[in-house]
């Protein structure tokens, strides 16, 4: 029997996976991800997710395996993971008072199916004070997070609007995932 398996380490991927109702297996990627300077913003997100997914299908051919990547994107500048308090402070800085650009890249791989597809957000961000940002990035929440931010914690009261689905942020779009699986007859 077929079984899915969430080739992420993210416990925010692994709780929205639960919302979907469905057993799976979590396996973490070990795959050095390329990052592709001639793939345009949502076909760089598709094709790390595509590598993520594909890199644990190898060893799991009979089984559904699904990839995730999510990128924050302000004015083409990519917003990726801080690494330090100095990065993660000036990744919020630069977000602060601004709406930016959250991609979730989604991989689809069986046997027979080799699906990639992407969702998309507009976050706005109400203006941050310094001393705001220093509690945040003192929180350690920004740390391992796209765009040094997490939607669904600490950082969810500066953010002033969505315009796009919630979970796409969070790194997962549910519904998405959902209707594609369903329509790949995978439920």
């Amino acid at each position: 029997m077929k079984k899915y398996i969430l080739a992420s380490n993210s416990p925010r991927r692994k709780q929205l996976m639960e919302m979907l109702g469905i057993d799976f297996e979590i396996m973490i990627s070990a795959v050095d991800e390329i990052n592709r300077p001639d793939l345009s913003n949502d076909e760089l997100v598709m094709d790390l997710a595509f590598q993520k997914a594909a890199d644990i299908f190898r060893s799991h051919q009979e089984d559904i395996v699904l990839g995730f990547d999510t990128m924050v994107y302000i004015d083409d500048l990519r917003l990726g993971k801080p690494k330090t308090a100095f990065e993660a402070k000036t990744m919020l800085n630069t977000l602060s008072g601004k709406t930016h650009t959250v991609i979730t890249g989604c991989a689809i791989i069986t046997k027979t199916i080799s699906k990639a597809f992407y969702e998309m957000a507009y976050v706005t961000f109400y203006p941050l004070t310094e001393q705001e940002i220093e509690e945040y990035v003192a929180s350690k929440e920004p740390f391992d997070k796209a765009g040094a931010y997490a939607v669904q914690g600490l950082g969810s009261k500066y953010i002033k609007a969505i315009n796009g689905d919630f979970y796409t942020v969070m790194g997962l779009p549910v519904a998405r995932l959902y209707h594609e699986l369903k329509e790949l007859n995978l439920l």
